[in-house]
């Protein structure tokens, strides 16, 4: 019987080398923070995993937290290339699909963040925007990294009425920090999309008819000393 009391949370991660060139497997702090935050145990997932080995993790952590990082591979959603596209890893694409469709199947809570929630779109039929700025008209800026601070607030989220998020926050509005170049374009069969930038590029998505299954573009783990970001994961973590 797990621990309701300090649930175990899969973190997915990248693959990077260190400064000695050596192959590693990474994962931000700030994820693993907001997880301990809540009193929940963090756990990195590493990519190069079968579908059996998924099932028996899914099977024995308690919520999947989908982390930011590189691009997926254009050819997951049958994207245009474009010269910014950068940290593709498909082995991390093959993974978080698979994590993603046996978390869906064993009907276990998750949050997206970023990659997470463009993963999540392609993987329900949805597409993305390779560059917002070359291919989005009057299009705010969203891409503010690596020159600036990742708590940086860009600009604000209007959340739909009734959606988790908006009952998450209790608020129409939050203001977050934005550090993406590639969004959301059409939202895939099965989501909803339900908070918006407002340049109108979709910034909260949801898995219609699911329990915790959601995702964000904005990085809230960035955001420890915020109090609606710290609501987000504990709700996270309340239904894990």
């Amino acid at each position: 019987m797990q621990s309701t009391q300090h649930p175990i949370i899969g973190l997915t991660s990248s693959l990077s080398t260190n400064t000695s060139g050596s192959p590693v497997v990474q994962v931000g702090r700030a994820y693993i923070d907001a997880i301990l935050k809540t009193g929940a145990i963090p756990l990195v997932i590493s990519p190069g995993m079968d579908q059996d080995q998924v099932k028996t993790l899914v099977s024995r952590v308690d919520g999947i937290l989908f982390t930011g990082g590189g691009d997926l591979d254009p050819r997951t959603f049958k994207g245009a290339h474009h010269p910014k596209i950068q940290g593709v890893s498909r082995e991390r694409d093959a993974l978080e699909f698979s994590l993603l469709e046996a978390a869906l199947e064993a009907n276990k809570p998750f949050l997206a963040i970023c990659r997470g929630i463009q993963m999540l779109n392609v993987a329900f039929g949805g597409d993305l925007f390779t560059h917002i700025q070359d291919q989005v008209e009057k299009s705010l800026k969203h891409d503010w990294f690596p020159k600036f601070p990742r708590d940086k607030i860009a600009h604000t989220v209007r959340l739909i009425p009734g959606s988790k998020l908006h009952r998450i926050f209790e608020t129409d509005e939050v203001r977050v920090n934005s550090l993406h170049h590639q969004g959301i374009r059409s939202v895939g069969k099965g989501l909803k999309a339900t908070a918006f930038a407002p340049d109108g590029l979709v910034e909260g998505l949801e898995v219609d008819g699911i329990g915790f299954a959601l995702g964000v573009q904005w990085h809230p783990e960035c955001l420890p000393d915020d109090k609606k970001m710290a609501d987000l994961f504990t709700a996270f973590i309340d239904a894990c």
